[in-house]
């Protein structure tokens, strides 16, 4: 599991992989590789080195239809981090409420 967390937090940590993530998702349709590369200032092969990450992570999946590379978004993927962070947030949850009853005590 801390592998695939791993090739996640790589691939979210580049804003342009961010921005290629976003737009499938948002296009909710999956689109071929040479109009995700018209939509950035670099060339196609650097959006396909991106979208390659991208699906080493298993947030994208690209399939070929006759000599196209589409590829559409699984966003499904993100939920291994958020099940990762989950642990964490009981920490920041305590820090809170330890900060809140320290403030209360401080005023009474």
């Amino acid at each position: 599991m801390q592998d695939k967390i791993d090739k996640i937090f790589k691939a979210i940590a580049d804003p342009t992989r961010r921005e290629i993530l976003h737009a499938l998702v948002v296009a909710s349709v999956a689109l071929p590789i040479t109009d995700i590369s018209a939509k950035f200032d670099i060339s196609r092969q650097g959006v396909t080195k991106h979208i390659r990450i991208l699906e080493e992570a298993e947030l994208v999946e690209i399939t070929k239809k006759g000599r196209e590379r589409i590829v559409f978004a699984n966003p499904s993927s993100l939920k291994t981090v958020s099940e990762w962070l989950q642990f964490y947030e009981q920490f920041w949850d305590g820090s809170i409420k330890g900060l809140v009853d320290y403030l209360d005590n401080k005023e009474g």
